[in-house]
């Protein structure tokens, strides 16, 4: 019988465990699908599937052909692999492109940053100034109740306390607004203008709100693109077994599967 190698285990017990993590996945999905209505979750679902999907049928091809000696399973897992790696490494290349910028402005004698439009990238800028993409964002900031954590603070707690992205350009108007009797006076910044205390209005459609969306989607993506270069180098490792099991797979099904020409006697 064929002995099994190295590589061969190697990849079989990495797709075993790739393919028992996907169901969950799977799972989380199905139930967005079926059992949320919120704006922030259900835009989940989708990735979450078809992400749960992928690695599932991926890590399956990589199982059965790993352990079994399938060279067409093991050739089909290599390609799927191989897409996956480029498709990161566009992905994490697009995604430092788009976050460069931002980071937000310090306030002199508070802990926490006020963020404006123009400090981020113009691809970003143009998603949030259309509404198509504004409206599901700003349903999101709304659900998330990031607003009403503060409501209740006082203006020392806003000498002492940081602020997300969301709340300080969010639920607050700019700090350089001077009301008169809660009207603003002079000219200023058109958010002074947009703010109302009204619960739900407050600054959401101020710019520094969606400067501070904008911010949060940067940080996030930032986490995710660092992320991304992790898998990738796991990807690569695991490409390069894959490689080599797919050598012994073709090995075993040839006359001599330990590659030594036997000559005859």
């Amino acid at each position: 019988m064929y002995p099994y190698r190295f590589s061969n285990l190697l990849i079989g017990y990495l797709n075993l465990g790739t393919l028992l993590a996907s169901i969950p996945v799977i799972g989380a999905g199905l139930w967005l699908a079926k059992g949320s209505t919120a704006t922030c979750s259900s835009i989940l679902q989708t990735p979450l599937l078809v992400i749960g999907f992928a690695v599932l049928l991926i890590s399956l091809a990589g199982f059965v052909g790993a352990c079994f000696h399938v060279a067409w399973a093991l050739w089909l897992y290599l390609v799927a692999i191989m897409l996956l790696i480029a498709f990161l490494l566009g992905i994490t290349a697009f995604g430092f492109a788009v976050t460069a910028g931002g980071g937000g402005t310090q306030i002199p004698g508070r802990p926490y940053r006020e963020y404006h439009i123009s400090d981020y990238s113009s691809w970003l800028q143009k998603h949030m100034q259309d509404m198509k993409y504004w409206k599901p964002a700003l349903a999101c900031v709304v659900g998330s109740k990031a607003c009403a954590k503060i409501e209740n603070w006082t203006p020392m707690d806003y000498l002492q306390h940081d602020l997300t992205p969301i709340q300080s350009g969010c639920c607050k108007p700019p700090t350089a607004c001077q009301y008169s009797g809660g009207m603003p006076v002079g000219a200023q910044d058109e958010d002074c203008y947009r703010w109302n205390n009204a619960a739900d209005i407050l600054c959401y459609q101020c710019n520094s709100c969606k400067a501070g969306v904008m911010e949060q989607i940067r940080q996030d993506w930032h986490k995710i693109s660092i992320l991304n270069v992790v898998v990738l180098v796991a990807l690569i490792c695991i490409c390069s077994c894959g490689c080599c099991a797919f050598r012994n797979a073709r090995r075993s099904m040839s006359e001599y599967p330990y590659g030594v020409a036997m000559v005859p006697w």
